[in-house]
């Protein structure tokens, strides 16, 4: 047991790392490609890894009806809406709101995992969450400004509920693999934004597709953000649980404002170094004392054994 929530520790680590060091990569190219045509195109990207993935690894796939209804609204509620409210409220607000703002998904994927999951509350997450929320504010500070404040936060706070809520229910997928989910649900996030796309052709016809800059950006933040990062989250959630998982979230801050140092000549403050400080112990107190079960662990014990062996990933 304790060694598959270290496995799960490293996934969504790594996760998260690649989502850091991504800020840097979309400050690069933001200015040449909107957001949401940036977002399509890392979707497209992604499906294309995704698929040659599983047609690599020979991955049976089934139809499950149960399965399937989550992970339909895994795509909408985790990859689109909370994708959409994220830009659009970062847009109006600031990305230090932004970043305040969403480190409250671990609070909500508390509470989501103690409504649905049926997750034991107690101290020590509800303490390691307090924690890693104000290491960073010590990093990013509290400073709102925007065109519309108030909507904006509304937004972000929309962001932060539908992101927890598509974790929570990530772990409720029982026959499916966390690369199987990931491309169903990216899958249903390309058709959800499409629409957006078809309403302004000319933001993705603009863009200048033969600088080598653009294009290792968008194989980046398509091929390791979305398709690499998005598994190893999924999977880390099937063996972490929902309150301690939520709290890995809050390393891509320190990473991205670390590499933003190295690489964009950005300051780091000392608060930068004690809220690192914090989020980092919040992880590991979480993590060190979470005792329950994962889901994995679960379905290990009531899935038939040819089932098991037929579902059974590698390391992504």
């Amino acid at each position: 047991m304790k060694s598959k929530r270290v496995l799960g520790s490293m996934f969504l680590t790594i996760a998260s790392i690649i989502w850091g060091a991504m800020f840097v990569v979309v400050k690069i190219i933001v200015n040449e490609v909107h957001p949401i045509q940036l977002v399509w195109l890392e979707y497209l990207i992604a499906l294309v890894f995704l698929i040659g993935f599983s047609i690599m690894k020979k991955e049976k796939w089934h139809i499950n009806w149960s399965d399937l209804k989550l992970i339909f609204w895994i795509g909408i509620i985790g990859n689109t809406i909370s994708l959409v409210a994220q830009e659009m409220g970062t847009g109006l607000s600031n990305a230090q709101t932004g970043s305040v703002i969403t480190s409250t998904i671990p609070a909500f994927m508390i509470i989501f995992g103690w409504l649905i999951l049926k997750e034991k509350l107690d101290k020590i997450k509800v303490l390691s969450v307090v924690i890693a929320i104000l290491g960073v504010v010590m990093i990013v500070g509290l400073k709102m400004s925007g065109t519309n404040v108030i909507l904006g936060v509304l937004l972000l706070v929309l962001d932060s509920i539908a992101w927890a809520l598509m974790s929570v229910l990530v772990k409720k997928v029982k026959t499916y693999s966390s690369l199987q989910i990931t491309i169903m649900s990216t899958v249903v996030a390309v058709v959800a934004l499409t629409p957006f796309i078809l309403s302004d052709m000319s933001s993705l016809t603009s863009i200048n597709f033969a600088d080598p800059t653009i294009i290792l950006s968008l194989l980046y933040i398509g091929a390791v953000s979305t398709a690499v990062a998005y598994v190893m989250w999924n999977r880390g959630l099937q063996i972490v649980s929902a309150g301690s998982s939520g709290l890995f979230y809050l390393i891509q801050p320190i990473v991205g404002s670390f590499l933003g140092w190295l690489l964009l000549g950005e300051q780091i403050s000392v608060g930068f170094i004690i809220g690192s400080a914090m989020i980092l112990a919040s992880v590991w107190i979480s993590v060190k004392f979470d005792g329950s079960s994962s889901n994995e662990t679960r379905l290990e014990r009531t899935r038939p054994a040819k089932l098991n062996a037929k579902l059974k990933l590698n390391n992504n």
